[in-house]
Order: C-alpha cells, then sequence, then structure tokens
C-alpha cells in the first residue's frame, strides 16, 4: 500500500508570483561543507574552522554555567584576545549559528536562551531557558539526557507540563504551533 501524495497545509498560491519566500527547488540549508562530518558537521559554508571553534567553546561554557557566557568568559577561559570573540560572535551572527542582542552580548545560542522565557528546562540537574517550546525539547536533545519543561497555554493560561524521556514526550498529545512559516525565522528570530 501507497502513502496518499503530500499536500502542503498552505494554499498554492502562496509560491506565486512576488512571492518573498525562497525558491523550494533550491538545495537545502544548511549544507554539508565537504570533510568527515565528524570534524565539519553541518554549517554556514561561510564558517572557518576556528569560527566553528568559538562556536563550541561558546556553547560549551553557556552548558557549564547554565547561562549565556559573556565575551569576556569566553576569551579568559580558552586564552584569547575579547576583540578576537567579540569579532568571531559577529561573524557567527551572520552565519546564524547564534544571536547577538544590540550589545554584541549572546541573546540566543540555540536552543539556549540567555534571557528568561516561559520555557524553563531542567535537564540532567541543571536548569535553562529555551527560546521556544521547539527549543525546549532541543535542550534536552543537545545534552543527550531526559527532561522537562513547564509552560503555559497563551490563550487560557493553564500550565502545560511536558517531561521527555529517551527522547520522547511521555505525553504525546500537545500541539506546537509555529505562527511564522520557518523560511521567515530569520526576519526576527526573537519574535519568532
Amino acid at each position: 500500500m501507497t502513502s496518499p501524495p503530500f499536500e502542503p497545509p498552505w494554499p498554492e498560491t502562496q509560491h506565486g508570483p512576488g512571492c518573498s519566500l525562497p525558491d523550494p527547488a533550491a538545495p537545502p540549508w544548511p549544507i554539508a561543507i565537504p570533510g568527515p562530518p565528524q570534524e565539519r558537521g553541518f554549517y554556514h559554508p561561510g564558517m572557518e574552522p576556528a569560527d566553528i571553534d568559538l562556536r563550541n567553546a561558546t556553547y560549551r561554557r553557556f552548558v557549564e554555567l547554565g547561562s549565556a557566557p559573556s565575551a569576556a568568559d569566553v576569551a579568559a577561559t580558552h586564552d584569547l584576545p575579547e576583540a578576537a570573540v567579540r569579532a568571531g560572535w559577529h561573524r557567527l551572527h551572520d552565519a546564524h549559528a547564534i544571536v547577538l542582542d544590540e550589545d554584541g552580548e549572546i541573546r540566543m545560542a540555540n536552543p539556549f536562551a540567555a534571557r528568561p522565557t516561559d520555557f524553563r528546562v531542567e535537564a540532567g540537574g541543571r536548569s535553562w531557558y529555551a527560546n521556544c517550546a521547539w527549543d525546549a525539547f532541543g535542550i534536552g536533545a543537545a545534552l543527550h539526557v531526559d527532561s522537562r519543561f513547564e509552560t503555559h497555554c497563551p490563550d487560557c493560561g493553564d500550565p502545560i507540563p511536558i517531561s521527555v524521556h529517551d527522547g520522547r514526550p511521555d505525553d504525546r498529545s500537545p500541539v506546537f504551533h509555529v505562527l511564522v512559516p520557518a523560511a521567515r525565522w530569520w526576519t526576527d528570530i526573537g519574535f519568532t
């Protein structure tokens, strides 16, 4: 038995003349950079190995601290000049690998949020803020541990507890709704 063809939930006219969405025939993002995946992974094609190392160091400190590291902290921890960390963070921001705030500090290192949100995740005996429900699931996945978070219905305010064990939510009935199409997330990633 074959499955019926996929029917997108949006009208066909969304991709008509004047549409600002990316060409659906374009290659998917991110693209793979040549080299063994365990060494390079999937990154923006313009990212240099030093920036990937800086990104990994920044994430490592975020996990260790339970909050966003400062540029001075990453610089001191990894014996780098602070100016080099800030310059690297700006390149990573431009490549959508991290999100900086208006002062050049970490705002998001997805799935981790630097600011308090409605998604406080408990994972591995520690806690972090996530940027959204999607990222709340991502923290446990990134750390390879079970996790739990509680948020609330934005309409009625009822609590929504979520526990994840072995990579799967215990209750699979909650629905995650994203108001902004994925192709437009980076237009205003803070709102998305």
